[in-house]
Protein backbone atom coordinates (compact mmCIF):
# COMPACT_ATOMS: atom_id res chain seq x y z
CA UNK A 1 0.00 0.00 0.00
CA UNK A 2 1.56 3.41 -0.96
CA UNK A 3 1.98 5.29 1.94
CA UNK A 4 -0.77 8.18 1.23
CA UNK A 5 -3.37 5.57 1.46
CA UNK A 6 -2.21 3.84 4.41
CA UNK A 7 -2.35 7.58 6.39
CA UNK A 8 -5.57 8.48 5.10
CA UNK A 9 -7.32 5.45 6.17
CA UNK A 10 -5.29 4.78 9.49
CA UNK A 11 -8.35 6.33 11.70
CA UNK A 12 -11.11 4.13 9.39
CA UNK A 13 -8.99 0.98 9.95
CA UNK A 14 -9.06 1.88 14.16
CA UNK A 15 -12.40 1.46 13.52
CA UNK A 16 -12.60 -1.80 11.94
CA UNK A 17 -10.07 -3.33 14.48
CA UNK A 18 -12.93 -2.34 17.06
CA UNK A 19 -15.33 -4.35 14.96
CA UNK A 20 -17.70 -6.05 17.15
CA UNK A 21 -18.95 -8.16 14.56
CA UNK A 22 -21.57 -10.00 15.77
CA UNK A 23 -21.35 -12.67 13.62
CA UNK A 24 -20.96 -16.72 14.28
CA UNK A 25 -18.32 -16.43 12.11
CA UNK A 26 -14.67 -17.03 13.99
CA UNK A 27 -12.42 -16.31 12.21
CA UNK A 28 -13.20 -15.30 8.80
CA UNK A 29 -15.72 -14.60 5.85
CA UNK A 30 -17.15 -12.10 6.85
CA UNK A 31 -16.71 -10.60 3.61
CA UNK A 32 -15.28 -13.07 1.68
CA UNK A 33 -15.49 -15.96 1.38
CA UNK A 34 -15.87 -14.80 3.06
CA UNK A 35 -13.69 -14.12 2.84
CA UNK A 36 -13.30 -11.58 4.76
CA UNK A 37 -14.69 -12.09 4.63
CA UNK A 38 -12.47 -14.66 0.43
CA UNK A 39 -12.44 -15.51 -3.05
CA UNK A 40 -11.38 -18.69 -4.55
CA UNK A 41 -13.26 -22.42 -4.80
CA UNK A 42 -10.46 -24.60 -4.30
CA UNK A 43 -10.01 -27.40 -1.32
CA UNK A 44 -6.45 -27.73 -1.99
CA UNK A 45 -5.57 -29.84 0.54
CA UNK A 46 -7.84 -32.04 2.94
CA UNK A 47 -6.17 -31.80 6.42
CA UNK A 48 -5.32 -35.07 8.01
CA UNK A 49 -5.78 -35.49 12.19
CA UNK A 50 -2.38 -35.46 12.49
CA UNK A 51 -0.03 -33.33 11.83
CA UNK A 52 3.85 -34.22 11.72
CA UNK A 53 5.46 -34.29 14.87
CA UNK A 54 6.91 -31.08 16.83
CA UNK A 55 10.23 -32.39 17.17
CA UNK A 56 12.78 -30.67 19.21
CA UNK A 57 12.62 -27.04 17.57
CA UNK A 58 8.83 -27.36 16.61
CA UNK A 59 6.70 -27.09 13.31
CA UNK A 60 4.05 -25.17 12.10
CA UNK A 61 0.59 -25.50 11.10
CA UNK A 62 -1.16 -22.55 8.77
CA UNK A 63 -4.86 -22.71 8.81
CA UNK A 64 -4.20 -20.33 5.46
CA UNK A 65 -8.11 -18.21 5.05
CA UNK A 66 -7.40 -17.01 1.55
CA UNK A 67 -7.67 -19.68 -0.95
CA UNK A 68 -6.04 -17.48 -3.72
CA UNK A 69 -2.93 -17.72 -1.44
CA UNK A 70 -2.74 -21.06 -1.32
CA UNK A 71 0.04 -21.74 -4.43
CA UNK A 72 2.00 -19.24 -2.79
CA UNK A 73 1.79 -20.31 0.86
CA UNK A 74 3.20 -23.66 -0.31
CA UNK A 75 5.69 -22.80 -2.33
CA UNK A 76 6.61 -20.44 0.81
CA UNK A 77 6.19 -23.33 3.32
CA UNK A 78 8.27 -25.66 1.00
CA UNK A 79 11.04 -23.17 0.36
CA UNK A 80 11.24 -22.21 4.39
CA UNK A 81 11.50 -25.89 5.37
CA UNK A 82 14.65 -26.02 2.81
CA UNK A 83 15.88 -23.51 4.04
CA UNK A 84 15.50 -24.07 8.32
CA UNK A 85 14.58 -27.52 8.51
CA UNK A 86 11.44 -26.82 9.99
CA UNK A 87 8.73 -28.17 8.59
CA UNK A 88 5.63 -26.20 7.65
CA UNK A 89 2.48 -27.47 6.98
CA UNK A 90 -0.40 -25.17 5.25
CA UNK A 91 -3.98 -26.34 4.97
CA UNK A 92 -6.75 -23.88 2.92
CA UNK A 93 -9.52 -23.90 3.83
CA UNK A 94 -12.45 -23.73 1.11
CA UNK A 95 -13.76 -20.66 0.22
CA UNK A 96 -16.38 -19.51 2.70
CA UNK A 97 -15.96 -22.85 4.72
CA UNK A 98 -12.88 -21.15 7.41
CA UNK A 99 -15.19 -21.32 10.32
CA UNK A 100 -15.85 -24.91 10.42
CA UNK A 101 -12.85 -26.05 9.35
CA UNK A 102 -10.94 -24.15 11.95
CA UNK A 103 -13.81 -25.41 14.69
CA UNK A 104 -12.82 -28.75 13.24
CA UNK A 105 -9.11 -28.79 13.33
CA UNK A 106 -9.01 -26.91 16.74
CA UNK A 107 -10.23 -29.90 18.06
CA UNK A 108 -7.68 -32.29 16.56
CA UNK A 109 -4.53 -33.47 18.69
CA UNK A 110 -2.28 -31.37 16.40
CA UNK A 111 -4.30 -28.30 15.67
CA UNK A 112 -3.04 -25.09 13.85
CA UNK A 113 -0.15 -23.09 14.92
CA UNK A 114 -1.46 -20.29 12.76
CA UNK A 115 -4.99 -19.23 12.15
CA UNK A 116 -7.05 -16.53 11.43
CA UNK A 117 -9.02 -14.16 14.32
CA UNK A 118 -10.25 -11.81 11.64
CA UNK A 119 -13.09 -9.70 13.02
CA UNK A 120 -14.27 -9.22 16.84
CA UNK A 121 -16.56 -11.76 16.99
CA UNK A 122 -13.95 -14.64 16.07
CA UNK A 123 -11.95 -12.07 18.97
CA UNK A 124 -15.05 -13.24 21.25
CA UNK A 125 -14.91 -16.87 20.08
CA UNK A 126 -11.02 -17.78 20.17
CA UNK A 127 -9.30 -15.40 22.37
CA UNK A 128 -8.30 -17.96 24.88
CA UNK A 129 -6.68 -20.17 21.91
CA UNK A 130 -4.71 -17.32 20.93
CA UNK A 131 -1.60 -15.99 22.31
CA UNK A 132 -0.43 -12.71 23.39
CA UNK A 133 1.05 -10.97 20.18
CA UNK A 134 1.89 -7.44 22.43
CA UNK A 135 5.42 -6.79 22.13
CA UNK A 136 6.86 -10.46 20.40
CA UNK A 137 8.94 -9.99 17.11
CA UNK A 138 6.00 -10.09 14.45
CA UNK A 139 4.51 -7.09 16.47
CA UNK A 140 7.76 -5.48 16.37
CA UNK A 141 7.58 -5.88 12.30
CA UNK A 142 4.80 -3.90 11.78
CA UNK A 143 4.51 -0.60 10.78
CA UNK A 144 1.05 0.64 11.97
CA UNK A 145 -1.30 -0.82 14.98
CA UNK A 146 -4.38 -0.22 12.06
CA UNK A 147 -5.23 -3.62 11.68
CA UNK A 148 -5.00 -4.97 14.86
CA UNK A 149 -7.62 -6.93 17.07
CA UNK A 150 -8.03 -7.11 20.90
CA UNK A 151 -10.05 -8.33 23.74
CA UNK A 152 -11.54 -6.53 26.11
CA UNK A 153 -8.89 -7.01 28.48
CA UNK A 154 -6.11 -4.88 25.88
CA UNK A 155 -4.67 -8.66 25.23
CA UNK A 156 -3.63 -8.25 21.11
CA UNK A 157 -4.93 -11.27 19.71
CA UNK A 158 -4.42 -11.23 15.98
CA UNK A 159 -2.67 -8.72 13.88
CA UNK A 160 -3.70 -7.58 10.39
CA UNK A 161 -0.88 -9.56 7.33
CA UNK A 162 -2.74 -7.45 4.51
CA UNK A 163 -4.99 -4.69 3.34
CA UNK A 164 -7.81 -4.96 0.50
CA UNK A 165 -10.22 -3.25 -1.39
CA UNK A 166 -12.93 -4.16 -3.59
CA UNK A 167 -15.61 -2.75 -5.95
CA UNK A 168 -16.18 -2.96 -9.98
CA UNK A 169 -12.90 -3.99 -11.90
CA UNK A 170 -12.99 -2.55 -15.33
CA UNK A 171 -10.58 -3.40 -18.57
CA UNK A 172 -10.95 0.11 -20.05
CA UNK A 173 -9.98 -0.94 -23.44
CA UNK A 174 -12.88 -3.23 -23.87
CA UNK A 175 -14.50 0.20 -23.06
CA UNK A 176 -12.89 2.10 -25.42
CA UNK A 177 -13.64 -0.23 -27.73
CA UNK A 178 -17.17 0.54 -27.53
CA UNK A 179 -16.94 3.65 -27.55
CA UNK A 180 -16.24 4.89 -23.86
CA UNK A 181 -14.15 6.69 -21.98
CA UNK A 182 -13.12 5.29 -18.84
CA UNK A 183 -14.00 9.01 -17.37
CA UNK A 184 -16.80 9.30 -18.78
CA UNK A 185 -18.28 7.38 -15.66
CA UNK A 186 -18.02 9.25 -12.69
CA UNK A 187 -21.67 7.43 -10.78
CA UNK A 188 -24.90 5.08 -11.51
CA UNK A 189 -26.26 7.21 -14.19
CA UNK A 190 -22.98 7.41 -16.73
CA UNK A 191 -21.91 3.51 -15.59
CA UNK A 192 -25.66 2.42 -16.18
CA UNK A 193 -25.38 4.05 -20.04
CA UNK A 194 -22.23 2.15 -20.99
CA UNK A 195 -23.12 -0.54 -19.71
CA UNK A 196 -26.32 -1.14 -21.04
CA UNK A 197 -24.99 0.21 -24.22
CA UNK A 198 -22.16 -2.65 -23.88
CA UNK A 199 -24.60 -5.21 -23.38
CA UNK A 200 -27.19 -4.31 -25.98
CA UNK A 201 -24.20 -4.85 -28.62
CA UNK A 202 -22.52 -7.87 -27.08
CA UNK A 203 -23.18 -9.96 -30.69
CA UNK A 204 -21.88 -6.85 -32.14
CA UNK A 205 -18.70 -6.18 -29.85
CA UNK A 206 -17.86 -9.62 -29.43
CA UNK A 207 -18.07 -8.87 -25.30
CA UNK A 208 -20.57 -8.03 -22.92
CA UNK A 209 -20.81 -5.78 -19.86
CA UNK A 210 -20.54 -8.16 -16.66
CA UNK A 211 -18.99 -11.71 -16.50
CA UNK A 212 -21.94 -13.84 -14.68
CA UNK A 213 -23.22 -13.18 -11.24
CA UNK A 214 -23.17 -16.77 -9.95
CA UNK A 215 -25.41 -17.09 -6.82
CA UNK A 216 -23.43 -20.19 -5.84
CA UNK A 217 -21.33 -20.47 -2.89
CA UNK A 218 -17.93 -19.60 -4.95
CA UNK A 219 -20.02 -16.56 -5.67
CA UNK A 220 -22.35 -15.19 -4.10
CA UNK A 221 -20.52 -13.60 -1.58
CA UNK A 222 -19.55 -10.90 -3.93
CA UNK A 223 -23.25 -9.62 -3.38
CA UNK A 224 -24.48 -11.02 -0.37
CA UNK A 225 -21.19 -9.92 1.44
CA UNK A 226 -18.98 -7.09 -0.66
CA UNK A 227 -21.96 -5.30 -2.79
CA UNK A 228 -24.11 -5.85 0.28
CA UNK A 229 -21.82 -3.07 1.89
CA UNK A 230 -23.27 -0.14 -0.25
CA UNK A 231 -26.27 -0.35 1.93
CA UNK A 232 -24.85 -0.64 5.02
CA UNK A 233 -21.75 1.78 4.67
CA UNK A 234 -24.40 4.58 3.59
CA UNK A 235 -26.68 3.62 6.22
CA UNK A 236 -24.40 4.41 8.66
CA UNK A 237 -24.68 8.22 7.29
CA UNK A 238 -21.59 9.33 8.40
CA UNK A 239 -20.82 7.85 11.56
CA UNK A 240 -19.15 4.27 11.49
CA UNK A 241 -20.29 1.38 13.45
CA UNK A 242 -18.48 0.52 16.57
CA UNK A 243 -20.53 -2.51 17.25
CA UNK A 244 -23.34 -4.38 15.44
CA UNK A 245 -26.69 -2.75 15.64
CA UNK A 246 -29.80 -4.66 16.26
CA UNK A 247 -31.33 -3.26 13.39
CA UNK A 248 -31.03 -1.81 10.32
CA UNK A 249 -33.60 -0.03 8.06
CA UNK A 250 -32.45 -0.94 4.54
CA UNK A 251 -33.28 2.63 3.54
CA UNK A 252 -30.75 2.33 1.05
CA UNK A 253 -31.89 -1.25 -0.55
CA UNK A 254 -33.09 0.36 -3.52
CA UNK A 255 -29.46 1.40 -4.53
CA UNK A 256 -28.42 -1.72 -4.15
CA UNK A 257 -30.93 -3.04 -6.31
CA UNK A 258 -29.87 -0.25 -8.79
CA UNK A 259 -26.29 -1.88 -9.18
CA UNK A 260 -27.51 -5.36 -8.60
CA UNK A 261 -30.29 -5.28 -11.45
CA UNK A 262 -27.57 -3.81 -13.79
CA UNK A 263 -25.05 -6.35 -13.00
CA UNK A 264 -27.56 -9.13 -13.64
CA UNK A 265 -29.22 -7.98 -16.45
CA UNK A 266 -26.46 -7.23 -18.47
CA UNK A 267 -23.99 -9.67 -18.25
CA UNK A 268 -22.86 -13.11 -20.00
CA UNK A 269 -25.81 -15.62 -18.25
CA UNK A 270 -29.39 -15.19 -17.48
CA UNK A 271 -29.95 -14.37 -14.60
CA UNK A 272 -32.62 -17.48 -14.04
CA UNK A 273 -29.69 -19.48 -14.47
CA UNK A 274 -27.59 -18.00 -11.93
CA UNK A 275 -28.87 -20.19 -8.75
CA UNK A 276 -26.59 -23.59 -9.98
CA UNK A 277 -23.61 -21.72 -11.00
CA UNK A 278 -20.95 -23.03 -12.53
CA UNK A 279 -19.81 -19.99 -14.18
CA UNK A 280 -16.07 -19.10 -14.14
CA UNK A 281 -16.16 -15.18 -13.61
CA UNK A 282 -12.39 -14.51 -13.46
CA UNK A 283 -12.01 -16.26 -16.40
CA UNK A 284 -14.78 -14.68 -18.16
CA UNK A 285 -12.73 -11.55 -17.20
CA UNK A 286 -9.45 -12.48 -18.08
CA UNK A 287 -10.59 -13.70 -21.61
CA UNK A 288 -12.17 -10.83 -22.47
CA UNK A 289 -15.27 -11.75 -22.44
CA UNK A 290 -16.37 -8.78 -20.32
CA UNK A 291 -15.71 -4.94 -19.70
CA UNK A 292 -16.64 -5.80 -15.88
CA UNK A 293 -16.93 -7.61 -12.73
CA UNK A 294 -17.28 -7.95 -9.58
CA UNK A 295 -14.32 -8.55 -6.86
CA UNK A 296 -11.09 -7.25 -5.21
CA UNK A 297 -7.78 -6.55 -5.39
CA UNK A 298 -6.70 -9.74 -3.82
CA UNK A 299 -7.35 -10.67 -7.69
CA UNK A 300 -4.95 -8.36 -9.14
CA UNK A 301 -1.92 -10.75 -9.64
CA UNK A 302 -4.21 -12.94 -11.16
CA UNK A 303 -5.79 -10.33 -14.00
CA UNK A 304 -2.98 -8.62 -14.13
CA UNK A 305 -1.21 -10.92 -17.17
CA UNK A 306 -4.49 -10.87 -19.10
CA UNK A 307 -5.77 -7.23 -18.54
CA UNK A 308 -2.48 -5.37 -17.43
CA UNK A 309 -4.74 -2.31 -17.61
CA UNK A 310 -7.95 -3.65 -15.93
CA UNK A 311 -8.85 -0.76 -13.11
CA UNK A 312 -11.17 -0.62 -10.23
CA UNK A 313 -13.94 1.92 -9.72
CA UNK A 314 -16.68 2.27 -7.06
CA UNK A 315 -19.87 1.04 -6.48
CA UNK A 316 -21.89 3.74 -8.05
CA UNK A 317 -25.74 2.79 -7.58
CA UNK A 318 -27.31 6.38 -7.38
CA UNK A 319 -26.42 8.05 -3.57
CA UNK A 320 -26.42 11.53 -3.77
CA UNK A 321 -23.09 12.94 -4.18
CA UNK A 322 -21.56 9.58 -5.45
CA UNK A 323 -19.04 11.35 -7.40
CA UNK A 324 -16.84 11.80 -4.62
CA UNK A 325 -16.86 8.01 -3.77
CA UNK A 326 -14.02 6.03 -3.22
CA UNK A 327 -13.50 2.16 -3.02
CA UNK A 328 -14.44 -0.56 -0.20
CA UNK A 329 -11.37 -0.72 1.95
CA UNK A 330 -10.32 -2.65 4.84
CA UNK A 331 -9.29 -5.72 6.23
CA UNK A 332 -10.32 -9.42 7.94
CA UNK A 333 -6.98 -10.73 6.97
CA UNK A 334 -5.59 -10.98 10.74
CA UNK A 335 -3.38 -13.68 12.12
CA UNK A 336 -2.90 -15.34 15.81
CA UNK A 337 -0.86 -18.09 17.30
CA UNK A 338 -2.42 -20.65 18.79
CA UNK A 339 -1.47 -20.11 22.91
CA UNK A 340 -2.79 -23.89 23.91
CA UNK A 341 0.28 -25.14 21.54
CA UNK A 342 3.76 -25.77 22.68
CA UNK A 343 6.37 -23.24 23.43
CA UNK A 344 8.41 -24.75 20.40
CA UNK A 345 5.91 -25.08 18.10
CA UNK A 346 4.78 -21.19 18.91
CA UNK A 347 8.47 -20.17 18.82
CA UNK A 348 8.68 -21.90 15.27
CA UNK A 349 5.37 -20.19 14.22
CA UNK A 350 6.61 -16.86 15.35
CA UNK A 351 9.98 -17.38 13.50
CA UNK A 352 8.03 -18.26 10.50
CA UNK A 353 5.70 -15.57 10.45
CA UNK A 354 8.69 -12.99 10.65
CA UNK A 355 10.23 -14.32 8.24
CA UNK A 356 7.06 -13.96 5.49
CA UNK A 357 6.85 -10.25 5.86
CA UNK A 358 11.06 -9.44 6.37
CA UNK A 359 12.39 -11.87 3.73
CA UNK A 360 13.29 -9.87 0.60
CA UNK A 361 11.91 -13.02 -1.64
CA UNK A 362 9.43 -14.05 0.61
CA UNK A 363 7.80 -10.56 1.47
CA UNK A 364 8.16 -9.88 -2.33
CA UNK A 365 5.94 -12.67 -3.02
CA UNK A 366 3.22 -12.29 -0.49
CA UNK A 367 3.07 -8.66 -1.64
CA UNK A 368 2.64 -9.75 -5.53
CA UNK A 369 -0.46 -12.35 -4.15
CA UNK A 370 -2.27 -10.25 -1.43
CA UNK A 371 -1.28 -6.33 -2.40
CA UNK A 372 0.37 -5.25 0.87
CA UNK A 373 1.91 -5.95 3.60
CA UNK A 374 1.57 -3.66 6.86
CA UNK A 375 5.15 -4.32 7.83
CA UNK A 376 8.15 -2.24 7.59
CA UNK A 377 10.46 -4.70 6.05
CA UNK A 378 8.08 -5.56 3.67
CA UNK A 379 8.23 -4.20 -0.12
CA UNK A 380 6.08 -1.28 -1.21
CA UNK A 381 2.73 -2.89 -3.30
CA UNK A 382 2.19 -2.65 -6.85
CA UNK A 383 -0.84 -3.51 -6.81
CA UNK A 384 -3.08 -1.35 -9.17
CA UNK A 385 -6.47 -1.95 -7.60
CA UNK A 386 -4.86 -0.31 -4.00
CA UNK A 387 -3.12 2.26 -6.64
CA UNK A 388 -6.46 3.05 -7.53
CA UNK A 389 -7.68 3.44 -4.18
CA UNK A 390 -4.97 5.42 -3.20
CA UNK A 391 -6.04 8.01 -6.26
CA UNK A 392 -9.75 8.19 -5.10
CA UNK A 393 -8.54 9.03 -1.62
CA UNK A 394 -6.14 11.35 -2.73
CA UNK A 395 -8.83 13.49 -5.00
CA UNK A 396 -10.45 13.51 -2.05
CA UNK A 397 -12.74 10.86 -1.92
CA UNK A 398 -14.62 8.87 0.51
CA UNK A 399 -13.38 5.67 1.74
CA UNK A 400 -15.99 3.00 1.91
CA UNK A 401 -15.04 1.32 5.24
CA UNK A 402 -16.60 -2.65 5.40
CA UNK A 403 -19.39 -2.15 7.15
CA UNK A 404 -20.37 -5.68 6.17
CA UNK A 405 -18.46 -7.28 8.95
CA UNK A 406 -21.12 -6.18 11.04
CA UNK A 407 -22.89 -8.78 9.53
CA UNK A 408 -25.09 -11.16 12.50
CA UNK A 409 -24.78 -14.69 12.25
CA UNK A 410 -23.16 -14.10 9.04
CA UNK A 411 -23.18 -17.74 7.49
CA UNK A 412 -27.46 -17.92 7.67
CA UNK A 413 -28.05 -14.16 6.98
CA UNK A 414 -26.03 -14.67 3.76
CA UNK A 415 -28.21 -17.95 2.59
CA UNK A 416 -31.68 -16.31 3.42
CA UNK A 417 -30.21 -13.54 0.99
CA UNK A 418 -29.26 -16.06 -1.80
CA UNK A 419 -32.38 -17.46 -1.14
CA UNK A 420 -34.33 -14.58 -2.05
CA UNK A 421 -31.82 -13.18 -4.45
CA UNK A 422 -32.55 -16.70 -6.20
CA UNK A 423 -36.01 -16.18 -6.32
CA UNK A 424 -35.58 -12.53 -7.43
CA UNK A 425 -33.53 -13.71 -10.26
CA UNK A 426 -35.73 -16.16 -11.44
CA UNK A 427 -38.41 -13.60 -11.35
CA UNK A 428 -38.17 -9.81 -11.05
CA UNK A 429 -41.51 -9.15 -9.14
CA UNK A 430 -41.87 -5.89 -7.30
CA UNK A 431 -42.79 -9.07 -4.78
CA UNK A 432 -40.09 -10.98 -5.34
CA UNK A 433 -37.89 -7.71 -4.19
CA UNK A 434 -39.10 -7.21 -1.11
CA UNK A 435 -38.63 -10.49 -0.34
CA UNK A 436 -35.47 -9.70 -0.90
CA UNK A 437 -35.79 -6.58 1.43
CA UNK A 438 -37.55 -8.81 4.34
CA UNK A 439 -33.99 -11.18 3.82
CA UNK A 440 -31.81 -7.94 4.19
CA UNK A 441 -33.56 -6.08 6.80
CA UNK A 442 -35.63 -8.02 9.12
CA UNK A 443 -33.51 -11.64 8.49
CA UNK A 444 -30.64 -8.71 10.28
CA UNK A 445 -32.97 -8.23 13.20
CA UNK A 446 -33.59 -12.11 13.39
CA UNK A 447 -29.99 -13.03 13.18
CA UNK A 448 -28.62 -10.43 15.99
CA UNK A 449 -31.08 -11.94 18.34
CA UNK A 450 -30.09 -15.86 17.13
CA UNK A 451 -26.16 -14.62 17.93
CA UNK A 452 -26.84 -12.87 20.59
CA UNK A 453 -29.78 -14.94 22.95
Amino acid sequence: MTKKLLALVLSLCMVLAMLAGCSSSNGGDATNPPASDNPGTEDTQKPDDANQPSGEGGSVYWLNFKPELDATAQDLAKAYTEKTGVNVKVVTAASGTYSQQLTAEMDKSNPPTLFVIGNQAGVKDWKDYALDLTGTDIANELNTDAYNLYDETGKLVSIGYCYECYGIIVNPDLVEQAGHKMEDIKNFETLKTVVEDIHARAAELGFDAFTSCDMDSSSSWRFTGHMANLEYYYEQEGTAWTECPPTITGKYMDNFKNLYDLCINNSLTDPKALATGGHDAAQEFKDGKAAFTVQGSWEYADYQASVPNATMIPYYCGVEGEEKAGLNCGTENCWAINAKASEADQKATMDFMVWLVSDPEAAAKMVEQLGVLPYKNAPESSNGFLAAADKYTADGCYVMNWATNFQPNVDDYRATLVSALNQYNADQSEANWETVRTAFVEGWATQYNAANG
